[in-house]
């Protein structure tokens, strides 16, 4: 297991947003320095419109004439923060490219340029394919990338004839993007096991052997029970006749109308060789993984039954090796806390630009934004004794401490991480009661604001602190 990682005290005292967007390359100096005031005014206040986040007539015409920008280029904008992620990923033998796709719906701002149909029950907008890296204890450490694309509302009905097309054509190749995106951190991390997760919606073939070519492993819940080689003739049928290895407790999220259960699951695994679909031709070589099923034999009354079929082609041969896998595609949830954070915390459906070219710029900027606050929390239940300074300029957590304690001398020494974030989390109304969990992502946010108008006080009352301080009003 590789040590959780977290930014040392040195660069906790750093600006995060230096950190992160500090080696920014947009091609011009005064756009970089714009888009650092940029990316720290609305990290400062993710909830607020534009106009109330970035202080200022002259800041918010220069914000708006950055994203309209057609010289700043998504990927330059991501390329720094991919960086720094490389560096928390330094040391880790297992990376998790967690994959998946979120609509982002502006059905109320059909006057956007450049949007589209979201699916067919209704909503407009664009669709956001993101890979983020998590470790296996479930530690969030980074953006990989963000597809962006709006489909073509003069192309409706494009799925009938998804067979008869590349893959290079279909929307399913955000998955080889994906795939691509990881693969990119072997030079830099030769020795760690790199593994694009996904749900059920990448289970598609080319995704597959494309993952094999760049040397990725693969874990995908399959959705279609596939032709494979053997007596059986398919993947269900060859599952139910592999030995059970054994069980697992699984917690499962809290969903709309399902509180959060723990599922205690039954292992069935052993390998197979997946035929290709019919479109590539019985000519074309099978693909050799392991399956792992994991289904529950007694669920509860009321709950619908938890049933996981695991492709992988890491082995697994032991009862250890199937929970393992199986912890593995649980962090797929991290990517879903990391939507609703963009949704919810960074409310980047209510954003009124232009065109998609516009929104796709802010939304990488506040796709990172919405990930520093899943690291935090993150962090807080993972590593819980580090000293908050690995996240937190200094002047940021003896503000905290000064306004919680209510004294004017802060400690010499950083509280822990956990404490701290609970702190965080009380000024967003978290009560902390003995029922009551661990803070969610969403009082963070709450608190978070906070602690920005506590911190500019705080840098106002000791002097020592205004190097430290950005202004987004000089233009």
């Amino acid at each position: 297991m590789g040590r959780v990682q977290t930014t040392d005290n040195a660069q906790g005292a750093e600006d995060w947003v230096d950190r992160e967007f500090g080696e920014v390359d947009l091609g011009d100096a005064r756009l970089n320095r714009r888009m650092l005031d940029t990316v720290r005014a609305l990290g400062d206040r993710p909830q607020a419109s534009l106009p109330k986040a970035l202080h200022g007539r002259a800041a918010l015409q220069g914000a708006y004439r950055l994203f309209d920008n057609a010289r700043v280029n998504p990927e330059h904008i991501l390329a720094p923060h991919i960086v720094s992620t490389l560096d928390r990923l330094r040391d880790q033998p297992v990376i998790l490219g967690v994959q998946d796709t979120t609509f982002i719906d502006y059905s109320g701002h059909r006057d956007t340029e450049g949007l589209g149909p979201l699916h067919q029950k209704g909503g407009w907008g664009l669709l956001c394919h993101g890979t983020l890296a998590f470790t296996p204890e479930g530690a969030p450490l980074g953006v990989l990338g963000m597809r962006v694309w709006a489909r073509d509302p003069e192309q409706p009905g494009r799925k009938r004839t998804r067979h008869s097309r590349a893959i290079e054509d279909k929307e399913s190749h955000k998955w080889i993007d994906g795939v691509q995106a990881l693969s990119r951190l072997r030079e830099e991390l030769p020795e760690a096991r790199l593994v694009s997760v996904a749900d059920r919606e990448g289970d598609v073939f080319e995704f597959f052997r494309q993952a094999r070519a760049l040397g990725v492993d693969l874990l995908v819940r399959a959705a279609w029970d596939r032709r494979v080689m053997g007596e059986q003739e398919h993947l269900w049928a060859t599952l139910e006749q592999a030995p059970e290895l054994g069980c697992a407790r699984v917690t499962l999220p809290e969903r709309p109308k399902r509180p959060s259960r723990v599922a205690k699951l039954s292992l069935r695994a052993c390998p197979v060789n997946l035929k290709p679909p019919h479109p590539l031709g019985d000519s074309a070589e099978p693909f050799g993984l392991w399956a792992l099923w994991a289904y529950e034999k007694h669920a509860p009354i009321g709950p619908e039954p938890v049933e996981w079929m695991l492709l992988t082609t890491v082995p697994i041969t032991s009862l250890e090796e199937a929970r393992e896998r199986l912890q593995w595609y649980s962090r797929r949830w991290g990517i879903e806390v990391w939507h609703k954070t963009l949704k919810s915390g960074c409310k980047i459906e209510s954003r009124q630009l232009e065109s998609f070219d516009q929104l796709h710029r802010l939304l990488v900027v506040y796709g990172v934004i919405a990930w520093r606050i899943l690291h935090m929390t993150m962090l807080s239940r993972l590593v819980p004794d580090e000293p908050v300074s690995t996240i937190l300029a200094p002047e940021e957590w003896q503000a905290l401490y000064c306004r919680i304690h209510r004294t004017p001398v802060p400690p010499q020494t950083a509280p822990p991480l956990r404490q701290a974030v609970r702190w965080i989390a009380s000024l967003g109304g978290f009560l902390g009661r003995k029922g009551d969990g661990e803070p969610g992502v969403q009082t963070l946010w709450t608190g978070f604001q906070e602690l920005i108008t506590l911190t500019d006080m705080y840098r106002i009352m000791h002097p020592q602190y205004s190097a430290n301080t950005k202004d987004v009003r000089n233009d």
